[in-house]
């Protein structure tokens, strides 16, 4: 068995392991994840809540944008608080009170440190104590505790309300005015948070001495802190780092300086390929993500400025109108939307391109998967609207509206339709690429690891077909990061490497055999940590132990290919410069060591920062995963994209005169502006949340008194000179993509030669 079928036996191994464990792990979080009561009743027998409260509750919070209004175990959005952690707080808070004022006459905060320990020491066991009932399904509390809880609940609904009391906490919620109307909503809101609050402090009935949540979120009243494991396997999850980086530098000593090294060709190869009526077609695909991108810029900026002015922007009143949850929504989505676009054109561009075939009717396919694709964007943003400004009902939300579940929020009928179109887009690409794959030559393994990509991220968005309305919270965690995490960090890579590496070949940069060894021990390692690494997402999401051992021990393995990201980066160069035709394509390789960069900052050092149980347990939810995501996302995947559209407009278009100011102004922008943002704003801000987690626990690290801080202000209008720079480089983009087909059209040598093969083939390329 050669060096190729060993690699490709071994990557099968692997995946059929690693999916194998996901669906057993998930199988284990169906039996273990926290219980949902069919009452919580008082000792006194007063029943506060039922099954339907927090079920129905559950359903209002979704409405109203989900994630996108604060978060719950720490997954959402930053701007408002974790309703749970903020929950866990004042009911504990409340309680201490209550006892204070009975035996000292006073409140707790005027107590000193002893008698605050021993009231502490009072109800931190009322809090933590299991006294879910499984047989009657019932949770059971003191009438003191009732009565905290009526006190919350309370403040929640005033605050989900109009009253004007709460004005000022809405305003820096950026929460619009009466964002849930009905009183009785407000109330079954209530009766989720206090679920998803009793979750993260309740014990788990297995002497562990953990709540649901592993103790998070941090609230050192009531004795959520660490645990033991939560350090010990943080310490694991270092050492396999370690050796992973160790072995992987051994391979690269062994057999990287063993490629013998290639002569490029004295002309371009690329000028053979023949642009087919549907790789034309494309061209529509990437005005498609210029729009996108733009907009999304544009809502960024607005969901930027709700952190300084809460309900208005620059004295409009725009919450009435385009609430926080609403443009933050539309911003997340459309970054996955215009980034996915620009990788499902590259593939319909490249396949035919691959393979040299143009199957029948291709070009229909591909432009009616075009309009699909806007269908689906205008229909879902339109159904989001009208679910968070409340004018959908709840029987109608899980559908058409907003399902509040950050990255996959929109409705189940637009999820469908989506994941239609991709099957769609599978569809094309693989009777495109069907004479690749069945050729016995050396880039038959690339063609097979470029299809095997497509399979699986189209057939991965299913996992957001898996929960119903009524699933449980752990379980959509879950399956929503089978397509957050999998898409990203694991087939997304495959894809990458996949395309990156036909790219070169085919400019003949690269020896066949040597890029296939390659991609595939580079997908072998990425699958090795991507796929079970998604478990560090599920820390505290109502998980066991194993379960967090598991995810710290494997996620570590993802940095492991991003230690020598050096090599990647520098083979990038070397093959930019290898001859001088290669300046064609100056830019495309500009930005792949743009992503190699990104890759090592984000992915690497940023992800890693957040990565262990322990460092997670205090940075989840703050500013420092949002650094880790922007610079991640947009770094790597964002200007892989850019690089790719750069690619295929190059053999597209190749009449026109590439405009290289507006490119170099947009490439610089990017990094740039990307830069000053993460720096000037997400990094110290989200150092300053660390620390107030640390000193005070996580409440008071998302609360409206620290956000409202004058540092805090002055570091969000730091974003402004990077935000413009970026949102510069946008424009420049978009100018210059117009500007291919609007620009000045001088016959090139590459257009002439384009027509000749066009003319030889019989397939006339417009």
């Amino acid at each position: 068995m050669d060096t190729t079928k060993r690699l490709w036996v071994g990557l099968g191994a692997l995946l059929i392991v690693s999916f194998s464990i996901m669906l057993w792990i998930g199988r284990d979080i169906h039996q273990t994840a926290p219980p949902i009561p069919d009452r919580v009743v008082g000792e006194s027998g007063q029943v506060l809540y039922t099954r339907a409260d927090i079920d129905t509750g559950r359903q209002v919070w979704q409405s109203i944008g989900g994630h996108h209004n604060g978060s719950i175990w720490g997954h959402g959005a930053l701007l408002a608080p974790d309703w749970s952690a903020d929950w866990l707080h004042r009911e504990a808070v409340a309680m201490l009170d209550m006892r204070a004022d009975a035996q000292f006459g006073m409140p707790f905060d005027e107590l000193d440190m002893a008698e605050q320990a021993r009231l502490q020491a009072q109800v931190e066991p009322l809090l933590r104590t299991n006294t879910y009932d499984p047989a009657t399904g019932t949770i059971t509390v003191s009438d003191q505790r009732a009565q905290a809880i009526s006190q919350v609940a309370a403040h929640y609904i005033s605050v989900f309300s109009n009253d004007p009391a709460t004005a000022e906490l809405r305003e820096a919620y950026a929460l619009r005015e009466n964002p849930v109307p009905d009183a009785e909503h407000r109330r079954m809101m209530t009766a989720f948070f206090f679920w998803a609050s009793w979750a993260t402090v309740t014990e788990r009935n297995d002497e562990t001495g953990l709540s649901y949540t592993h103790n998070f979120p941090h609230e050192p009243l009531v004795g959520n802190t660490p645990s033991a494991s939560s350090f010990m396997w943080s310490m694991f999850s270092i050492l396999f780092m370690i050796a992973g980086i160790g072995l992987l530098g051994w391979h690269y000593a062994v057999w990287h300086a063993k490629e013998p090294k290639v002569e490029p060709p004295l002309k371009d190869p690329s000028l053979d390929i023949v642009v087919t009526p549907s790789m034309r077609a494309v061209g529509k695909y990437f005005w498609l993500v210029m729009a996108l991108f733009l907009t999304q810029i544009l809502l960024g900026a607005t969901t930027a400025h709700y952190q300084i002015e809460g309900q208005e922007a620059y004295g409009l009143e725009l919450a009435n109108f385009l609430p926080y949850a609403l443009t933050r929504t539309w911003h997340t989505q459309l970054a996955i939307l215009w980034i996915a676009t620009a990788w499902l054109a590259t593939g319909l561009y490249l396949a035919p391109a691959m393979s040299g075939h143009e199957p029948k009717a291709q070009r229909f396919g591909v432009n009616f998967l075009f309009v699909c694709l806007v269908v689906i964007v205008v229909g879902a943003f339109a159904g989001q609207w009208f679910a968070v400004m409340q004018k959908m009902g709840l029987s109608h939300n899980f559908w058409f509206g907003h399902q509040g579940w950050e990255y996959t929020d929109i409705g189940r009928f637009w999820q469908i339709f989506l994941f239609i179109g991709l099957l769609l887009w599978l569809l094309l690409m693989g009777r495109a690429l069907w004479p690749a794959l069945r050729r016995k030559d050396e880039m038959n393994s690339i063609a097979g690891l470029f299809f095997l990509s497509t399979v699986a991220i189209a057939l991965l968005y299913s996992a957001g077909l898996m929960w119903r309305e009524d699933t449980h919270i752990s379980l959509i965690t879950y399956w929503r990061f089978w397509i957050v995490h999998l898409w990203v960090e694991g087939f997304f890579e495959v894809f990458a490497v996949a395309v990156i590496s036909f790219i070169f070949v085919r400019l003949g940069l690269v020896r066949g055999k040597s890029a296939t060894i390659n991609v595939l021990f580079a997908t072998i390692v990425f699958m090795a940590g991507g796929v079970l690494g998604m478990f560090h997402h599920l820390y505290f999401a109502g998980v066991t132990t194993g379960i967090i051992a598991l995810g710290a021990s494997i996620s570590a393995l993802e940095v492991v290919p991003l230690a020598l990201i050096g090599i990647e980066a520098y083979d990038t160069w070397k093959n930019g410069r290898a001859t001088p035709w290669m300046q064609r394509y100056k830019w495309p390789i500009l930005f792949f060591i743009a992503v190699s960069f990104w890759n090592l900052v984000g992915a690497g050092l940023l992800g890693f920062l957040i990565n262990t149980p322990i460092a997670l347990f205090y940075m989840q939810g703050t500013n420092l995963t949002a650094a880790h995501g922007h610079t991640a996302l947009f770094g790597v995947y964002g200007m892989l994209g850019a690089g790719l559209m750069l690619y295929c407009l190059r053999g597209m278009r190749p009449e026109r005169r590439w405009l290289e100011g507006l490119l170099s102004g947009a490439f610089w922008s990017f990094n740039i502006g990307l830069a000053l943002m993460t720096v000037l704003t997400l990094l110290p801000m989200g150092v300053l949340q660390l620390e107030a987690n640390l000193t005070h626990g996580y409440w008071y690290a998302r609360s409206a008194d620290f956000m409202n801080r004058a540092i805090i202000d002055v570091l969000v209008w730091l974003r402004v000179p990077g935000d413009t720079i970026l949102a510069i480089g946008a424009f420049l983009l978009a100018l210059f993509v117009m500007s291919l087909w609007l620009g000045p059209r001088p016959v090139s040598e590459s257009s002439r030669r384009q027509r000749e093969l066009a003319q030889e083939r019989g397939q006339e390329s417009g």
